[in-house]
């Protein structure tokens, strides 16, 4: 009988997570058994005689008490079952340190330099006073790994002893199989980047409930339609920076907002339709003359889409002063109500951030939405050659039971060509 040795100090019981032999099995001394796994490391239980399996005391998963029966053993020229010796648990690291064994002598040879060499009791005695301490420390030395990441290397012939772990505690992982089954154990992953499994709640409240309430109104009730055009903004780009540098001290600094503002009240005034507020319950378009457009906003607390009133009646300053204003309202969370509230027209925009284009959700009851992308330099083919030209994308979205795709498409090319020819904007001011 073989019962579960002393696998470490204060060690009562460990788990069986693998079986590496099956009743009827014949194995040699030495051979491994089982192995168990601590809280602090997993450990295989070696064969201390040759013999056969005839009895295995548990199941995967099981708990096994230090000291119960663990598998039972005939070994060759008994009668019945005996007890042998308790096994020592070893290391994987450890087998790697031991001499090649000789080949094995016949069984008189084996009995003769037993009682040849058999150690004095007293020497016999400390032996075995060693042994938990020699336990402790080849478990240290026993490559951590999981039951499934120990059957994989097995099945590919993989010697753990050889595969630097990664994981909590060194453990060896999936990716460290992959990695050094590539020859590049560099690139195992470091413990920064392991899976994390856990789960944080947060609750849907406040100005988040409400935005997620407003969008999902927006797409579930209004059928979009999203265009996209390219704009060549060097002419405008140049004349921004130039009336920057020359502006007074107590002007603000113009950014594309102000243009864009005024090309879309020149482009309004041709197709006022685009400036409503569609009320689907009764099924009435409220068409507004007054223009006020909502520029959103990313604040700490959640978008903002502060309101810039009557647009038709600023010039290009004015917007630039007013968007300053309500932005840094926005951001500090001293905007009033009605500031943020009222808009017929809204523009969005992710700044640098805007990438090559986007699919804006209409701010519901609105019709129309007017989408800012990032400005990139890009060769563009003048005829003869390619020239660098900073071009922008506009992505602006329509409520299409509203706005037919010719309506939105000729409101879009309207504003390209104001702010392709910027002089335009002011032909009105």
């Amino acid at each position: 009988m073989i019962r579960l040795p002393d696998v470490g100090e204060g060690i009562a019981e460990a788990e069986l997570v693998e079986w590496h032999v099956k009743i009827g099995d014949v194995v040699s001394a030495d051979a491994t058994l089982a192995a168990v796994m601590t809280d602090k490391a997993t450990v295989e239980i070696p064969s201390p005689v040759d013999g056969e399996i005839t009895w295995l005391g548990a199941d995967i998963g099981d708990k096994v008490a230090v000291g119960a029966d663990l598998i039972r053993l005939k070994v060759p020229g008994e009668t019945g079952v005996a007890d042998v010796q308790q096994p020592h648990p070893r290391p994987a690291a450890a087998e790697a340190a031991r001499p090649t064994p000789a080949p094995t002598p016949p069984p008189a040879a084996r009995e003769n330099r037993s009682r040849a060499f058999a150690p004095p009791p007293a020497i016999e005695r400390q032996a075995r006073a060693s042994a938990p301490q020699r336990v402790a420390r080849a478990a240290v030395l026993r490559p951590v790994a999981s039951p499934a990441v120990r059957l994989r290397a097995r099945e590919a012939g993989i010697d753990l002893r050889q595969v630097p772990g990664t994981g909590p505690a060194g453990r060896i992982t999936h990716e460290d199989l992959d990695a050094f089954a590539t020859g590049r154990p560099g690139i195992a992953r470091s413990p920064a980047l392991q899976p994390k499994s856990a789960v944080e709640d947060v609750k849907v409240v406040g100005l988040r409930r409400r935005i997620a309430e407003r969008m999902a109104v927006a797409h579930a009730r209004i059928p979009h339609i999203t265009y996209v055009e390219e704009v060549d903004v060097t002419a405008l780009e140049e004349l921004r920076e130039t009336l920057n540098r020359r502006k007074r001290q107590e002007q603000p600094r113009l950014t594309l907002l102000p243009f864009l503002m005024r090309a879309m009240v020149s482009a309004i005034a041709k197709q006022p339709r685009l400036n409503a507020l569609f009320d689907d319950e009764a099924g009435i378009i409220h068409q507004h003359a007054g223009i006020h457009i909502g520029v959103a906003a990313q604040t700490d607390a959640g978008l903002l889409v502060p309101v810039v009133r009557h647009v038709e009646g600023l010039g290009l300053w004015e917007c630039a002063a007013e968007v300053g204003r309500l932005a840094e309202a926005a951001r500090t969370g001293t905007a009033r109500r009605e500031e943020l509230s009222g808009s017929t027209i809204t523009i969005t925009s992710l700044g640098a951030m805007g990438g090559v284009a986007t699919t804006p959700i209409l701010n519901h009851p609105e019709v129309a939405i007017v989408g800012i992308n990032k400005i990139m330099t890009r060769p563009v083919w003048d005829g003869s050659s390619f020239v660098p030209r900073k071009m922008m994308n506009l992505s602006s979205s329509f409520d299409h039971r509203v706005i037919d795709g010719w309506d939105a498409a000729t409101f879009v090319q309207a504003i390209k060509a104001l702010l392709e020819t910027p002089a335009l904007i002011f032909m009105n001011e």
